[in-house]
């Protein structure tokens, strides 16, 4: 323990600097790792997805009183046989392509002399069509030496090849097997890996419980259990996706009539693993050999179409039906990962990154520890709905506000969406301005962000339906809102109403002190007129000013706080109320989160009528005290 103070403060006030550097450290340190472990660790990746995928089958066998060894034994090697036969159709189809490559290059050739006639002869077009020319040239094979003697021949230099002594037996037998050996040595590893995963699979998930540190194990045994489904699942389905999808498009370039159609169906199965940029990738090579082959331009064409017909169906019809559109992964956090892995794994880099990040964001769901991988991978928001719209309330972007509230709002009620991110929201900036954190020009800065929002949502016409597409943002705040009550439903005729509540404005809302009270009285009152019971607000200061609103036909007084300031100073206000219009019921609206024992408290202390913590508590009483008979129902939304 360090005794002078002033180096324990500076330490301290280091401490932050320290923690980067060690971060840092440890980032290139596991990048290291990860880099010069390629040949281990690669094969171990390898492994781990490919027994998310075989696990339903060995499952399924032992389902059927196969034993489990025996089950694992039977699906790995008939996985390993399948891949096996499907690497020599590869071979043989890229071994006849390359026979055929000196072929396409004159047809290559040809259009494009055409298309720089086409052109004009432009100077960046003169230099890029003769770079695809030289390059053209460098494919063909070296034409057969012609016979010496001609004037050409004679201003030619003489070629002087170099020849090394002949190798010996063993550095022959080297230079032939070493480049067999390696991925006969990477394809063992990962048979020899997914057997042992399969087999102990329950062991090692008792490990990884034990790693997490979680003194709660039946919600980590259920957690871990959940991510192993889930990430089954969704890798099952994304093979067996990319497997059809790969099958489609060969067929479909072997109708077109592309050499190779196998080749490229494969490539195309393999690179959809990559999203976004997978397709364009898959796609890119049979254009073009397409345009390579066919003199014309049909061929080239009709490979567009099948690709802009196939990837749309997969991606935005099939591939929802079967996991849902989006992996949960940023695409930020998408492109980021792929190029990592790219740097780290070389082209397998590639095709692993988008699973092992999809790994990564599952585990830090479940895992406490590891939730920062959720947040800084995941597609989730990283705030709460409320701190979204607090936050851009700070920012002074009350349209962005709007724009998200639009999309919840097709699928929720007005209410609901101001009790659980609006009230949030307001809540958040009373706490600051209580702090002290905000000063009183950001006070109002806000509070008027915060009227524009609902006085634009006010204003909105009302329409409900699924959005056509939602925001991973808008995906959490529905979530995050639960399901409508069931008095948002209900909207009162003026015929249902009591006959104290027919008048022009039966509800009369006093706002407490400050920006935000008046902000929150504003968002009841127009819930209120929503649902058939109109409703004027005014405010605390306006009283004090002296401003006596007036009474008549006045059922119900609430008086609205974000935080209270004290319990007297409540009661003074009900007993005023009733002064003012005897027989008036008083609603007290303490918009904080309170348990029933504490709100049964707070409403005899106030001598308060009714106490709501929510808009929609207010709602449903304020309809309560309106009916004049049977509550009858009645669609909100236009049809």
């Amino acid at each position: 323990m360090i005794d002078d103070p002033v180096t324990a403060r500076r330490l301290r006030d280091a401490m932050p600097v320290f923690t980067a550097l060690a971060t840092c450290l440890l980032v290139l340190a596991i990048g290291a790792i990860l880099s010069l472990g390629r040949d281990v660790l690669m094969p171990i990746t390898l492994a781990v997805l490919l027994s998310f995928v075989l696990a339903p089958a060995v499952r399924g066998l032992q389902r059927r009183r196969l034993p489990r060894s025996l089950a694992v034994l039977v699906v790995v090697l008939a996985t390993f046989a399948g891949l096996g036969g499907l690497g020599l159709m590869i071979a043989n189809e890229a071994s006849q392509l390359a026979s055929d490559l000196p072929r396409y290059t004159v047809t290559m050739r040809e259009k494009i002399g055409a298309l720089r006639a086409q052109a004009g002869g432009g100077a960046t077009l003169e230099r890029l069509f003769q770079a695809v020319q030289d390059l053209s040239q460098d494919l063909q094979p070296p034409e057969a030496a012609k016979p010496r003697g001609g004037p050409a021949d004679a201003e030619k230099p003489m070629l002087v090849e170099v020849r090394e002594p002949k190798a010996g037996l063993l550095s022959t037998l080297g230079s032939v097997v070493a480049p067999v050996l390696h991925p006969l040595a990477t394809v063992g590893l990962i048979l020899l890996f997914t057997l042992f995963f399969l087999a102990q699979r329950e062991d090692l998930r008792n490990r990884a419980i034990r790693l997490a540190g979680s003194g709660d194990l039946r919600a980590t045994t259920a957690a871990m259990d959940d991510a192993v489904a889930r990430l089954s699942r969704f890798f099952l389905a994304q093979a067996g996706l990319n497997l059809a999808f790969g099958v489609v498009v060969a067929a479909g370039l072997w109708l077109i009539g592309v050499p190779s159609p196998v080749l490229w169906g494969v490539l195309a199965g393999i690179l959809r693993f990559v999203p976004y940029i997978g397709a364009v990738i898959g796609m890119a090579f049979p254009l073009l050999v397409a345009a390579a082959v066919d003199p014309g331009w049909s061929m080239l064409i009709a490979t567009v179409v099948l690709f802009a017909v196939v990837e749309p169906i997969a991606g935005h019809v099939v591939e929802p039906l079967l996991y849902g559109h989006s992996t949960g992964l940023s695409p930020v956090a998408v492109i980021l990962a792929a190029t990592l892995w790219t740097f780290l794994w070389g082209p397998v880099g590639l095709v692993l990154a988008t699973p092992i990040t999809v790994c990564l964001v599952v585990l830090g769901r479940h895992v406490e520890r590891l939730s920062f991988l959720d947040v800084m991978l995941g597609d989730r928001p990283a705030l709460a709905p409320s701190e979204i719209f607090y936050q851009r309330m700070l920012a002074g972007d009350p349209l962005e506000a709007i724009d998200k509230a639009r999309q919840v709002l097709k699928e929720r009620e007005l209410a609901t969406y101001y009790d659980e991110i609006a009230l949030g929201g307001l809540r958040l900036a009373q706490n600051d301005r209580a702090s002290g954190a905000l000063a009183a020009d950001r006070q109002q800065a806000v509070g008027q962000a915060i009227e524009t929002v609902v006085t634009t949502l006010g204003a909105m016409p009302v329409s409900k339906g699924a959005a056509a597409m939602r925001s991973a943002e808008t995906e959490a705040a529905v979530a995050a809102l639960g399901p409508d009550r069931a008095a948002t439903a209900i909207v009162r005729r003026p015929e249902d109403l009591a006959p104290a509540w027919r008048g022009q404005a039966p509800v009369l809302i006093v706002a407490a002190r400050g920006p935000f009270d008046v902000a929150a009285a504003g968002m009841l009152a127009q819930v209120l007129g929503r649902h058939g019971l109109q409703a004027r607000t005014t405010s605390q200061d306006a009283l004090n000013r002296g401003e006596r609103p007036d009474m008549e036909g006045v059922a119900l007084v609430c008086l609205s706080y974000i935080e209270p300031i004290s319990t007297s100073h409540i009661r003074l206000a009900a007993r005023l109320a009733r002064r003012a219009n005897p027989g008036v019921r008083v609603m007290v609206a303490v918009w904080r989160e309170r348990d029933p024992a504490g709100r049964d408290r707070l409403r005899r202390a106030t001598s308060a009528d009714i106490l709501v913590t929510t808009i929609t508590d207010a709602l449903d009483a304020a309809l309560r005290l309106s009916g004049a008979g049977e509550t009858r129902e009645a669609p909100r939304r236009a049809a």
